[in-house]
């Protein structure tokens, strides 16, 4: 089934609650002592508008959990550029980072069954420096290029603050965080286009490499990333197993997108800072049952939150 997409809804929380309070989940779950964990009025909004428009067989029990991570701080995020498909590693940050989101994993009791990363370095030792800092380094890792972050095309190896200053920050804003519109494509006189295309690992995919990308929205890193999300991920959460997908910002961006029925004009305003673990429970049919949980440190998250949206402005400082 098709997700709804949600739109911005300008009522209260509590206006919300009374509607759901006469539907027909009355009786299926206890609105306010979920209510409790949702601090901001606007997120419990968002919260009760996914509950009213899920299918009426679904439970609203949770059976799943889901972690999506993006990446530990890399090379370049640190330089303020566009990354993207070329293939950095983890600063000296992003391996601490890496390290304490798997002990504070550890700390919390989670166990996973199998992990998801891309195939890009930096998806893949955040996942292997998670699952040391949990004891849990004999846990499956599978990649898949469809978890790979989102072509930037043109944009790779650029300074956003820079690219900001040339073009204004609401222009590097879309090209960051809107949901349909496209970079100009990479092409061969791109600096990195044959460290890009020449990279062996890209003979692994299930497409042939002419068949690869050359710029990406977020719309269609979501139309890459979903069959391999229904056919690989899918039926392993089904069947009981607890996931983690290490992944990057885009590419988890868009699964939240597609977990949550995030519109296409919200999206832009969801922001995932690097090795911050989210949470998801979800139902048995995948439906999400309560708000996605940042785990850890709530004020240093919106900080981290914060710095990473400021990485498109003029006068962001590295």
């Amino acid at each position: 089934m098709k997700r709804p997409v949600l739109k911005r809804v300008w009522v209260s929380a509590d206006a919300m609650l009374g509607a759901l309070l006469g539907s027909k989940h009355k009786e299926s779950i206890d609105f306010k002592a979920n209510l409790k964990t949702v601090k901001k009025e606007e997120e419990k909004v968002r919260y009760l508008s996914v509950l009213l428009l899920r299918p009426s067989h679904c439970s609203l029990m949770s059976k799943h959990k889901l972690f999506l991570l993006r990446h530990g701080e890399g090379a370049w995020n640190k330089e303020n550029r566009f990354c993207s498909w070329v293939d950095q590693k983890l600063s000296e940050n992003g391996v601490v980072e890496a390290q304490e989101c798997g002990r504070l994993l550890k700390e919390h009791g989670y166990k996973f069954d199998h992990v998801f990363t891309s195939i890009l370095s930096r998806s893949v030792q955040t996942a292997w420096l998670v699952l040391e800092a949990m004891g849990q380094e004999w846990v499956p890792v599978t990649k898949s290029w469809r978890l790979n972050e989102r072509h930037y095309g043109a944009l790779i190896g650029l300074n956003r603050a820079e690219m900001a200053k040339k073009h204004g920050e609401e222009q590097v804003k879309l090209w960051r965080r809107s949901y349909d519109i496209t970079p100009p494509p990479i092409d061969e006189s791109h600096p990195y286009f044959a460290e890009i295309y020449n990279d062996r690992r890209y003979k692994t995919c299930d497409v042939p490499k002419e068949k690869l990308p050359k710029t990406e929205s977020l719309k269609e890193v979501l139309e890459r990333l979903l069959p391999y999300w229904n056919d690989v991920i899918v039926p392993e959460i089904k069947s009981g197993q607890t996931v983690l997908i290490s992944a990057h910002g885009n590419s988890c961006r868009a699964l939240l997108k597609h977990l949550e029925g995030i519109s296409d004009t919200e999206i832009v305003n969801v922001t995932l800072p690097t090795g911050i673990p989210v949470l998801l429970e979800l139902d048995e049919d995948l439906w999400p049952v309560k708000p996605r949980e940042l785990l850890g440190d709530q004020a240093k998250i919106q900080a981290a939150i914060k710095k990473v949206e400021d990485q498109g402005k003029a006068n962001a400082v590295n």
